[in-house]
């Protein structure tokens, strides 16, 4: 099966499914993040918001992006919900088209985002728009995945993205395929995953 991940297919996946509450963020995000001094972060494919709204919580100044307008507007419910009421800039754009500005983020981070054109150019642009002494986390479906086997769109390896880092200006201090189980209502599901975390040289 192939999928074209343009604006219509998000509008329909988050259209396609009623609303809930607030998931808990991204654990490789927390994880990361948790060691890092507060400052900007940039939040590609925010999708409904878990990941902006702790980050906001814990000191963060969020610029989060998404293409899926219901996807915003339920990240914007969730956040009040949440007692979130300043700390996040909610973009809509197209993660395909749209660049960030360069050097600009203390973190720049994104979970399971499928721009139409794949990730290789999207990784790009997060990777340019990390701050020297800043701090670049992709998270992403592993091939092995078996929520997504039959979507290989949706697929990147840590080789792929390492390849677009410059050996001089990065450290990278994880790049492996991980394995973790999600509570899913009462599921749960066994989730395969690319986690790749650098550090921009300052």
């Amino acid at each position: 099966m192939s999928e074209t991940f343009d604006k219509a297919y998000w509008d329909e996946h988050y259209d396609g499914h009623a609303p809930a509450a607030a998931g808990p963020p991204n654990p490789y995000l927390t994880a990361a993040a948790g060691d890092l001094t507060p400052g900007t972060a940039l939040d590609a494919g925010c999708g409904e918001g878990a990941e902006a709204i702790w980050l906001a919580t814990h000191g963060w100044q969020v610029t989060a992006v998404d293409i899926a307008d219901t996807a915003l507007r339920r990240a914007r419910e969730h956040a009040a919900a949440s007692g979130v009421t300043t700390g996040i800039d909610w973009i809509q754009a197209d993660l395909t088209t749209w660049t960030p500005a360069e050097e600009r983020f203390d973190l720049a981070c994104s979970h399971y985002a499928h721009p139409a054109t794949g990730p290789g150019d999207l990784f790009r642009r997060l990777a340019a728009a990390v701050a020297p002494g800043g701090t670049l986390l992709v998270v992403g479906h592993h091939p092995s995945d078996p929520h997504t086997a039959a979507v290989p769109e949706a697929h990147v390896e840590a080789g792929e993205l390492t390849a677009a880092l410059d050996p001089g200006r990065w450290d990278i201090t994880v790049a492996e395929n991980r394995s973790r189980v999600m509570s899913h209502g009462d599921r749960e599901m066994p989730l395969h995953d690319t986690v790749l975390q650098a550090r921009k040289r300052r």
